[in-house]
């Protein structure tokens, strides 16, 4: 009971520093880099939902527009007249701390509201904050565009944002569901003990813990996987809760940014590469094959520490934004074709799309744990004189081989 207990309280640890990775990356990971100004200003046509005055729904920039990350959580309406949750905005300008909510912006994204705050101007720009220009342009917008291959770009500097922007605040509720179920079911355990039938929220999630611990961790890692296995779960249910938090209309899309992705393959790589043993680091320094083509392997091996969690990150970061994408775009064909008669098709099978997503909803969540595990398994491995590992060995010598 008392293993259970500190597996509980690394998880909370681990949830904890991957929350504070999360924000120092979230918000500067994409910033926009100052660029050569122009002397003709582009104004961009399409308002804040992407519909252009006059012309057809950009269906590219509705889709964006939900995947990605805000500095407010819309709900529903366009415009002045939208419905949505205004966030802190935590800037460091060039005067020091600006800190205001999202609501000073007034919905605007297009760069035309000034927020004045410790001496500094600010302007949203497609939910990334510039300095305001002295005068706007003649679209009234206080930031100077460029067009390059018909992308319109912003040249104005960009303070440092450690806003808490909507997948932040997804965050912080995710943190807080798992933080409440977890502890419930740990007192739970301390009050019922471990012996006895599970109940209520229990019986849904031991299953689910005993299967990390179980079938991923001991099954990939072995007889050492018992320290691994709060990291695993930490892994395991951050992403599987935020994945059907994101299945929701108004949600956020957390497991679809990037930067969220990120800070759990950094996390993977350090872990994997901290507990590497001898074998791990001669296999990749000294590998079994001829001195001959040393020079070509060597370096193959030490870019493959790095590739492989970078596949985990652009895996589970391709798959949840993909799905997004697919639903809103099946969902736009009826403003495409500007016909109702499209609407059964489209419908169907963005329903068949939403059914799928549930299934990868889960999918993705084993998948990262379980390579995650594999990676660790790999690097703690003994391994015999030939390279090979030495539990491959018992497990041939066990099927009579």
């Amino acid at each position: 009971m008392n293993n259970k207990i500190n597996t509980f309280k690394k998880f909370f640890d681990i949830c904890l520093l991957m929350f504070l990775l999360f924000i120092g990356f979230s918000n500067n990971l994409l910033a926009s880099e100052p660029q050569d100004e122009i002397t003709e200003p582009v104004h961009a046509t399409a308002n804040e939902h992407g519909h252009s005055e006059g012309g057809p729904v950009d269906i590219t920039k509705v889709a964006f527009e939900h995947i990605l990350d805000a500095h407010s959580w819309h709900f529903w309406g366009e415009g002045h007249d939208a419905v949505s949750a205004p966030l802190p905005v935590i800037l460091k300008g060039s005067n020091g701390i600006a800190c205001f909510m999202s609501s000073e912006f007034h919905h605007d994204t297009q760069g035309i509201i000034v927020v004045e705050k410790n001496g500094d101007r600010f302007v949203n720009f497609e939910e990334k904050i510039y300095y305001a220009n002295p005068t706007p342009n003649e679209y009234g917008q206080y930031v100077t565009l460029t067009a390059e291959e018909k992308e319109v770009s912003v040249v104005n500097e960009t303070p440092l944002d450690f806003s808490i922007t909507k997948n932040v605040t997804q965050m912080f509720i995710s943190v807080a569901l798992l933080f409440w179920l977890f502890t419930s079911i740990a007192k739970a355990y301390k009050t019922q003990g471990i012996t006895s039938a599970p109940k209520g929220k229990q019986s849904f999630f031991e299953p689910l813990i005993v299967f990390v611990r179980d079938d991923i961790a001991k099954g990939n890692i072995g007889q050492s996987s018992d320290k691994y296995v709060p990291y695993l779960l930490t892994v395991f249910f951050m992403i599987l809760v935020n994945n059907v938090f994101g299945l929701v209309p108004i949600g956020a899309n957390l497991t679809g940014n990037i930067a969220f992705t990120l800070v759990l393959s950094v996390a993977t790589l350090i872990i994997t590469n901290i507990n590497g043993n001898k074998n791990y680091w001669s296999h990749i320094f000294f590998p079994h094959a001829p001195k001959a083509i040393w020079p070509i392997l060597i370096p193959i091996e030490i870019v493959g520490i790095v590739t492989k969690p970078f596949a985990l990150m652009i895996r589970l970061f391709a798959n949840i934004t993909a799905g997004h994408i697919i639903v809103i775009s099946l969902v736009g064909l009826i403003f495409v074709f500007k016909t109702i008669y499209i609407a059964p098709v489209s419908v169907a099978f963005a329903l068949f799309i939403d059914v799928l997503e549930c299934l990868v909803a889960i999918l993705q969540a084993y998948i990262f744990t379980m390579l995650t595990a594999l990676f660790i398994g790999s690097a703690v491995a003994d391994h015999n004189g030939d390279g090979a590992h030495d539990s491959d060995d018992k497990a041939m010598e066990a099927a009579g081989h």
